[in-house]
């Protein structure tokens, strides 16, 4: 019962106060109305909510909308877009998808979900559509991956290209090109650098998480400690504390040393007159 009437209040509240701004419009000579878009970081689309590990780093710039699932470590980059409105999209374990990078699905010639790896990177501007990715494979910035296409794991598509639909890029493979074509294979050394750079991605993302999930109070704090450091002299040595003293009773200290002393207070067992134990 009470959640209509709270519900009903709102309403005439919110009602009250557009026409109360609506009457300070009209006393404006040059009246201007600031819109504010919202936040479009995690959506719901279809009835399907996006599943984000906690421990994923998503920034703030960046939209993942619907049936969208992100692995444990995993980061979306700053204005990258993951739609998975007529689909599915998975991103696995470590995996990068980089600034601008547009990660889609199809159904318009059937099913087509968007499946990618562990420790996967997502150059920037790259374009991910209704394609698989397999684990520690790599696609370059500005690259497009197409309709049911795959990039095997161990391989590499480099920036710029255009992998056609249902072609697939074979594990240890470098293609390039438009359309893609093989170049060469990739040597151990390069193979090795595919999962160096993804874990060093995921070291980097973790201090973005760090500074971008702060709220106001820590912002304060850290501005505060900011100016402190700044202000403080060099030269400054901070107190040190008081030496415990063995011989001091709890709660019977300065002022009134004098009936603190071990020449008025009995010495605890096993211990001399200088306060140090036997």
């Amino acid at each position: 019962m009470t959640g209509p009437i709270l519900s009903a209040f709102g309403a005439a509240a919110r009602a009250a106060g557009r026409a109360f701004e609506n009457a300070g419009k009209l006393l404006e000579v040059a009246p201007y109305v600031e819109h504010l878009a919202p936040s479009t970081k995690v959506l719901s689309f279809g009835g399907k909510a996006p599943a984000i590990h906690e421990t994923a780093f998503v920034a703030p710039s960046a939209s993942i909308i619907g049936n969208v699932q992100v692995g444990k470590g995993a980061s979306v980059w700053y204005g990258a877009t993951l739609r998975g409105d007529v689909q599915s999209i998975t991103v696995g374990e470590q995996t990068t998808i980089g600034d601008r990078a547009v990660v889609h699905v199809a159904k318009l010639k059937g099913d087509a979900p968007t499946k990618i790896g562990n420790r996967v990177t997502v150059g920037p501007r790259a374009v991910i559509h209704a394609c698989t990715l397999e684990d520690e494979s790599t696609v370059g910035a500005g690259a497009q991956v197409l309709d049911k296409a795959v990039v095997k794991s161990h391989a590499a598509l480099a920036p710029g290209a255009v992998l056609t639909p249902g072609k697939t890029v074979p594990s240890g493979h470098l293609w390039a090109g438009v359309p893609a074509k093989f170049v060469r294979e990739l040597t151990a050394e390069e193979i090795a650098n595919i999962k160096r750079e993804a874990v060093a991605s995921f070291e980097l993302a973790t201090v973005h998480k760090a500074e971008t999930s702060k709220d106001y109070v820590q912002v304060e704090a850290d501005e505060e400690a900011w100016i402190d450091k700044k202000q403080r002299s060099p030269n400054y040595w901070p107190r040190l504390k008081d030496p415990k003293d063995p011989a001091e009773i709890p709660g019977f200290g300065v002022p009134g040393r004098i009936f603190n002393h071990p020449l008025t207070v009995p010495l605890p067992e096993g211990s001399d007159r200088s306060g140090a134990s036997k």
